[in-house]
């Protein structure tokens, strides 16, 4: 079976919104971590936010090695209508998320990944189907923003510490695996 990885640039107080307010230092670190997690991934889900935000973007973008990947990967938008700016490999998916990712997970392939949608990662966080997070924490406390995790899922979930990280400009890389024990 495939793994779900959510990988998500949040705050130290777990903002996940708009990382442009608060990453203020792309390291050399942090762009190893990124390539070594998207180098497992071949398939991406997106929100509607997210990929009405990126899908103007990412396609004329230079932002190695995010953008040859997000541009090449086919995405599974969840959207009940079409987006209005079209995006290479992308299939729009109005069937509920957590169906149709746990048939997803059930096919052949490599990692798949959620970057940003948040609502998205929320949804899919509470029907159990992430199978790993990497985060990116940045050193700073926002008090005020959307929250990845914490926002009213009441249910306890366990996670084992994969791998633990300080970068040079001072975020912290952290890897859970959801315990299924």
């Amino acid at each position: 079976m495939r793994k779900l990885v959510l990988y998500t640039l949040m705050s130290m107080d777990g903002v996940a919104e708009a990382p442009d307010r608060y990453v203020f230092e792309f390291d050399e670190v942090m762009y190893a971590n990124l390539a070594r997690t998207i180098k497992s991934q071949d398939a991406v889900l997106l929100g509607r936010r997210t990929y009405d935000e990126w899908a103007p973007y990412w396609p004329t973008a230079e932002e190695q090695p995010f953008a040859d990947f997000i541009n090449g990967a086919p995405k599974f938008l969840f959207s009940s209508a079409p987006p209005a700016v079209g995006w290479a490999n992308t299939t729009v998916v109005p069937a509920p998320a957590t169906e149709y990712v746990r048939t997803l997970k059930e096919r052949t392939g490599g990692d798949i990944g959620i970057h940003g949608s948040i609502r998205l990662a929320q949804a899919l966080l509470a029907a159990d189907l992430v199978d790993e997070l990497r985060l990116v924490i940045s050193p700073v406390v926002l008090g005020t923003g959307r929250r990845l995790l914490g926002d009213g899922d009441e249910q306890l979930r366990r996670w084992n510490l994969l791998r633990l990280e300080g970068t040079p400009s001072g975020a912290v890389l952290a890897d859970y695996e959801l315990s299924r024990t």
